[in-house]
């Protein structure tokens, strides 16, 4: 990544942000900021705001043209506030600017919760024993499980989104959003879309629930002592109400296994030594939430079809130059990867 060569200052607007922070958090402190880009965001960009008072997180759309309905930060916001006293921890808001007036875009500030994002490795000594491992992987369903256990009604989301006909807009979206976006005909992906369309009618009528839309390992903290304990959930730009199983799905598409291909655009840890596989974790939901693990291939298959068009998403912003000089190389082999794993796995579905 080559963003440290970028302008950031287009992006952030120091001069402005710097007294809404300082009115906002009650310290005249932050009248002078510092901002650094930080690695690992590719849909929204993540700016860590430095000040002698201290660090906060900021959180905005890429720059240029953007799909519609996408890079919602007043979703991001809403959610986080929303769940603030639940059981699942998120960082507080301390600042949010829908209408994009004080940096030319819209944003949010959140506190900096300390923790390890965790993609590629481990911080040396971290999650190093015999049991770290297998409680990381219970701290994240474990985390899942009581997100899917919140009343959106009690959490003031009733309005969030329409759990009923989730699964089929969703399908239909990320098709007209590989429509949007793409460069080229990848006949699998096409092939994948329709195969989902196909078989909803199988799936039945699901639950719903608060859904993250993006739950994995490196959308967490893990607590700096503690790698059985996750300290906040981040990136909440595809949360809404719908089917939960389709968080489930994602987490054990991200969850690779030993011996297994793994994205350039999420590394992970878990395909080394200590970590339980996929149908550990599914079994662990099941067996909190109660809830069928019978089309559990569907929900994988989806995940893979959703994935590849995020991909083509993030090929076509790094191409725009809309992601601060980010570049995350050629992209095309990935997307085609993903629609090739997600037929297989819809195929196993038995549909």
């Amino acid at each position: 990544m080559n963003a440290t060569q970028v302008d950031l200052s287009p992006l952030v607007r120091l001069d402005r942000l710097a007294p809404a922070l300082a009115a906002a958090l009650h310290d005249e402190r932050w009248r002078h900021l510092d901002a650094t880009l930080l690695a690992g965001g590719k849909s929204n960009l993540t700016f860590e705001i430095t000040s002698e008072a201290g660090s906060v997180v900021l959180r905005r759309p890429p720059s240029g043209a953007l799909l519609p309905r996408a890079h919602d930060m007043g979703r991001e916001a809403r959610v986080q506030r929303a769940l603030k006293d639940t059981a699942v921890p998120v960082a507080a808001v301390l600042l949010e600017d829908l209408a994009g007036e004080l940096i030319g875009a819209p944003f949010y500030v959140m506190e900096k919760v300390p923790g390890h994002v965790v993609r590629a490795s481990f911080p040396p000594g971290y999650a190093d024993t015999a049991a770290d491992r297998p409680a990381l992987a219970d701290a994240l369903v474990d985390v899942l499980v009581a997100l899917h256990a919140v009343g959106p009604a009690e959490a003031g989301l009733a309005d969030f989104g329409r759990p009923t006909g989730f699964l089929e807009r969703q399908v239909r979206r990320w098709q007209g959003q590989w429509a949007k976006s793409k460069t080229r005909d990848v006949p699998a992906l096409d092939e994948l879309g329709a195969g989902l369309a196909a078989a909803l009618d199988k799936v039945g009528v699901p639950r719903s629930s608060i859904v993250h839309g993006d739950f994995r390992l490196d959308n967490c903290l893990l607590d700096l002592a503690d790698p059985g304990h996750v300290a906040a959930v981040l990136d909440w730009e595809l949360s809404t109400l719908g089917d939960p199983m389709t968080d489930l799905g994602l987490l054990l598409f991200y969850w690779r296994e030993a011996g297994e291909s793994v994205s350039p655009l999420t590394p992970t840890v878990t395909t080394g030594t200590g970590f339980p596989g996929r149908a550990y974790l599914a079994e662990r939901y099941a067996a909190a939430t109660g809830a069928p693990l019978d089309h559990l291939a569907f929900y994988e298959a989806f995940a893979h079809f959703k994935f590849a068009v995020i991909v083509q998403g993030i090929a076509a912003r790094v191409a725009a130059g809309a992601m601060a000089g980010q570049d995350f190389g050629n992209l095309d082999a990935e997307v085609v990867r993903c629609a090739e794993e997600g037929m297989a796995r819809l195929g196993q579905q038995g549909h």
